[in-house]
């Protein structure tokens, strides 16, 4: 480093001619903390001082044409260097560096080890020259002058993680000597990862305990000072180990983290039955009675409070699609297991819903057999769409509606407590053997879809897109279907009664608007349009959503509605679970083209359409799924293992991966080990 300077920019500045050096305050000086006048840096190190953040003392020169009264800038050089005995470091104070919206980091000149007057001088002056090449912006640019201080350690801490926002720990970067080596980009720093209160989280780096302790205080008081997490450079005294606050300045390109009290979400009990994204009125006719189903089953059970369900939506849409709320459906361990096992809430709510439950639990088949028969009948008996009056049409799409909400709050507490259905046929069983039939038949999928409805439960309903049925399975393949369990039956009639109002809906439409367009109205507004009234009138510029990406398994909402993902490992346990016992060996196969020989399907969502692969393939692996989906019950079935909640699998088990999974533990084992393990004598399906 020279006598003069050692310069840590993005962009040069060459000096220019003699001018006056201007005024200047102490950062001691309250005038100080005007960011307006003395730049984001200055004022945020005034004022960190003035409430006992380890700053350095210092003074800062006022820009050329603000018009205040200060001190001679030379009086204060000398009177902090000591005559120059000891270095300055001269650093830009912009107006525009340092704000809340913008850092503006880099851009401007710092010099540092600065030990004469003539080098003062020209530092302050290649200080100012600087501001034309920050990035086009000509804001006040004001000079911050403090001591130089040989640094034993110096890095950056930011008081959140930078790339999800998260303020559950802190990422702080260090480097041998001062932090100017690491924010030039001169050197590569050592990452660690701290709790707030000091503990180490990741990545061990040079920080011994007492260090980052004191650094986990800084960033503390610093947020309670500034109102937010910051930035921060610091650096370590040689001569003391004493910690110093060089710069603090909000964090200002962050990820979302989720807003406080957000609900861990994830598709992956509702993708199984509603897969892809949805139009607004698809929400409305297919979400809300889900939801609602869900939620007087979760009340009848003791599950859940009526304030909470009133409260949390069990199924809602985000980005168009649809999410269940896992720690309303038990899908996640609580918070803190000692709480929850002292919390006399629950036991009294279940308590008090017990003697519904034994009732209920006897009544159930029956029930369900009656809501069958009703749903059979109305079906049956209902006029075609084109026959419905305006008045008919709203009854049907109103009885529709009323009707899958209670098939769902049905099908949910069959699940949960029926017993003995094990041995009861499936849905999928039955649709394939249906499919199978209609094609002998040469029937059209619409044909097949009316002679035999029970193929319906092969695809997702739509209203905009034409019924395309899976491709045909061959002869002989599948379980024989037998007599459908009080769920699986339940469950097809959701499905029927979501295909009559797809008729409904485009019946509508073809009195009114086209059916991609009448997809956009929400419920309200379909009813009125029923009625006669004129279409909303910015019905023009309303637009389908995009289709966008995948949601992530498991995730929780920002404040805006970001999707924040969840850790693997965390909320849900991150464990793989059986859905079907077996142990099959083979390579892993996503479902396009041609399955390979041994292909084990593995894939994010349990998508009914899939039903037709399953008896190509020995074992099947989804990130996400129930043991009571329509393919969990086929696999069954067919005695194939599957294995269902296997964090991130798509991308851990490209297609080609040699895998051995057991359906009965959910274990999951890849590459040489699963050859290994396949060719050791054990029965595995291949």
């Amino acid at each position: 480093m020279s006598d003069t300077e050692s310069v840590r920019r993005d962009d040069a500045a060459g000096a220019v001619g003699p001018r006056a050096l201007g005024v200047a305050w102490e950062l001691g000086d309250p005038r100080a903390t005007r960011a307006e006048v003395v730049g984001g840096k200055a004022a945020a190190l005034a004022r960190a001082r003035g409430v006992g953040l380890p700053a350095l003392p210092g003074f800062v020169v006022l820009p050329a044409a603000s018009g205040q009264r200060g001190e001679d800038p030379l009086t204060l050089w000398r009177r902090l260097s000591d005559d120059g005995r000891h270095p300055l470091v001269v650093r830009s104070s912009s107006a525009a560096e340092d704000t809340a919206d913008s850092a503006m980091a880099g851009r401007f000149l710092s010099v540092l080890n600065v030990r004469d007057l003539e080098g003062f001088r020209s530092a302050l002056r290649a200080v100012r020259d600087s501001a034309a090449a920050g990035g086009g912006t000509r804001a006040p640019m004001a000079v911050l002058v403090q001591p130089m201080v040989e640094c034993r350690m110096g890095g950056v801490l930011f008081g959140a993680d930078p790339v999800t926002g998260a303020r559950d720990r802190l990422l702080v970067s260090t480097v041998d000597g001062g932090p100017d080596q690491l924010v030039s980009g001169a050197v590569q720093g050592e990452e660690a990862r701290l709790s707030p209160r000091g503990r180490l989280l990741e990545g061990p780096g040079p920080l011994d305990r007492e260090q980052a302790r004191a650094l986990a205080a800084l960033a503390r008081r610093a947020g309670r000072v500034f109102g937010g997490p910051q930035d921060i450079e610091f650096g370590f005294a040689a001569e003391d180990g004493r910690l110093h606050l060089f710069q603090s300045r909000p964090i200002t390109a962050t990820g979302s983290g989720p807003a406080r009290g957000a609900r861990l979400l994830g598709p992956g009990p509702v993708a199984e039955t509603l897969p892809d994204p949805l139009s607004p009125l698809e929400e409305d006719l297919w979400v809300t009675p889900l939801s609602q189903g869900l939620a007087t089953a979760l009340d009848l059970a003791g599950a859940a409070s009526r304030r909470r369900l009133r409260r949390e939506p069990v199924v809602r849409t985000v980005q168009g699609r649809a999410v269940a709320d896992l720690a309303l459906l038990g899908l996640t361990p609580p918070g803190n297991r000692l709480l929850t096992w002292l919390n006399p809430l629950p036991p009294a709510r279940r308590l008090v819903a017990a003697w519904g439950i034994g009732r209920l639990r006897g009544a159930l088949p029956g029930l369900a057999v009656a809501l069958q028969a009703d749903v059979d009948r109305e079906l049956t008996e209902a006029p075609a769409p084109a026959e419905l009056t305006p008045a008919d049409l709203v009854g049907a799409l109103r009885w529709s509606r009323a009707t899958l909400l209670a098939l769902h709050a049905q099908e949910a507490l069959a699940g949960a407590l029926s017993e003995g259905d094990e041995g009861a046929g499936g849905g999928a069983a039955a649709a394939l053997a249906a499919l199978l039939h209609g094609r002998a038949e040469g029937l059209t999928d619409a044909e097949l879809a009316a002679a035999r409805p029970e193929v319906l439960a092969l695809v997702p309903p739509s209203l905009t897109r034409r019924l395309r049925l899976p491709a045909t399975p061959a002869p002989g393949s599948g379980a024989a279907p037998g007599a459908l369990s009080a769920r699986e039956g339940l469950r097809m009639r959701v499905r029927w009664v979501q295909e009559y109002q797809t008729r409904l809906v485009r019946e509508v439409a073809s009195r009114s608007v086209a059916v991609d367009r009448l997809s956009l109205l929400r419920w309200a507004e379909l009813l009125d349009v029923v009625r006669g009234q004129p279409l909303p009138a910015d019905l023009a510029w309303r637009r389908a959503r995009p289709s966008g990406p995948p949601l992530p398994d498991t995730f929780r909402l920002a404040e805006d509605g970001t999707v924040v993902p969840e850790a693997a490992g965390r909320g849900t346990g991150g464990a793989a679970r059986g859905a079907s016992a077996g142990r099959a060996s083979g390579v892993a196969w996503d479902g396009s083209g041609e399955p390979p020989a041994d292909a084990v399907l593995v894939v994010r969502h349990l998508d009914p359409g899939l039903a037709s692969t399953l008896p190509s393939v020995v074992g099947v692996v989804a990130q996400t799924g129930s043991p009571l989906s329509h393919l969990a019950v086929l696999a069954r079935e067919l005695r194939l293992p599957m294995v269902t909640g296997a964090a991130e699998a798509v991308g851990r088990f490209p297609p080609g991966t040699p895998l051995l999974l057991d359906g009965g533990t959910g274990e999951i084992t890849a590459d040489e080990a699963a050859d290994a393990a396949g060719a050791s004598g054990t029965e595995v399906r291949r």
